[in-house]
C-alpha cells in the first residue's frame, strides 16, 4: 500500500481515531461481488472476499503522517465510502483499561459487515511499536453468514530519516454457514496467505 492510501486515511486536515478507522474501512468494493458469488453457489470464494475485506479494513500500510486525535468514550463517527456508497460507522466503546472499538458497514443492498477490536496495549520491539488488536467480525448477505476471529497487530516502524511507517501483521480464522472454513495470515510485507477448505486462494 502506498503513501497515497494512508494520506486518505490520515488527511492533511487532521482526523480522530474513529475517523481514521472509518477511512481505513473504506475498501468496501471488496464486498460488492459477494451476493453474485453466493447466488452462483461459490460460497468458498464469497468467504475469501469477506476475509480479505476483514483484514484490509483493519490494517494500513504506508507512511504514518501523524497520530490521530483520541475520541471520548461513546463517540461515534459515520462516513459513507465514496466508491460504493456503503455507510460505515465506528464507535469507541471503552478507553480503559483497553481501547474497544465497534464498527459496521451497511452496503447499499443491505449486506452488513460488523466487528469489534480491542487494542490491548503497546509492545516495544526491534521492529517497532506494536499494537495487538484481538478482533471479531461477522458478515450477513441474505441467508449467507460468516464469522471471523483473530489478532491483527498494527506496527509503527520508526525511521532514522523521520518517515515513520505503519504496517501490520496477524491472522484470522473464519467459517460460514455453508460449511466452509479457513485461515488467513498477513505479514509485515503486506503479503496475504489465504486457505479455505485446505485450498490456497491467490
Amino acid at each position: 500500500m502506498s503513501d497515497t492510501d494512508t494520506r486518505y486515511e490520515l488527511p492533511t486536515t487532521g482526523i480522530t481515531l474513529l475517523g481514521y478507522v472509518v477511512r481505513r474501512m473504506h475498501k468496501t468494493q471488496l464486498l460488492t461481488s459477494i451476493p453474485k458469488l453466493v447466488a452462483a453457489g461459490k460460497t468458498g470464494e464469497a468467504l475469501a472476499q469477506v476475509a480479505l475485506y476483514a483484514v484490509r479494513s483493519s490494517t494500513s500500510f504506508g507512511r504514518a503522517f501523524y497520530q490521530p486525535q483520541f475520541d471520548s468514550v461513546g463517540a461515534e463517527v459515520s462516513e459513507a465510502d465514496p466508491q460504493t456508497g456503503a455507510e460505515v460507522k465506528a464507535k469507541l466503546e471503552a478507553s480503559s483499561p483497553t481501547y474497544q472499538i465497534s464498527y459496521s458497514v451497511t452496503m447499499p443492498n443491505g449486506d452488513v459487515f460488523s466487528g469489534r477490536e480491542e487494542i490491548t496495549g503497546t509492545t516495544v520491539g526491534l521492529r517497532g511499536l506494536g499494537m495487538p488488536a484481538p478482533s471479531k467480525f461477522s458478515f450477513n448477505s441474505g441467508e449467507y453468514s460468516a464469522e471471523l476471529t483473530g489478532v491483527l497487530t498494527s506496527e509503527l516502524a520508526l525511521s532514522l530519516i523521520g518517515r515513520t511507517r505503519i504496517r501490520a501483521y496477524g491472522f484470522l480464522n473464519f467459517s460460514d454457514n455453508a460449511g466452509n472454513a479457513g485461515k488467513l495470515t498477513l505479514d509485515r510485507g503486506d503479503n496475504i496467505k489465504l486457505e479455505i477448505n485446505g485450498r490456497e486462494f491467490a
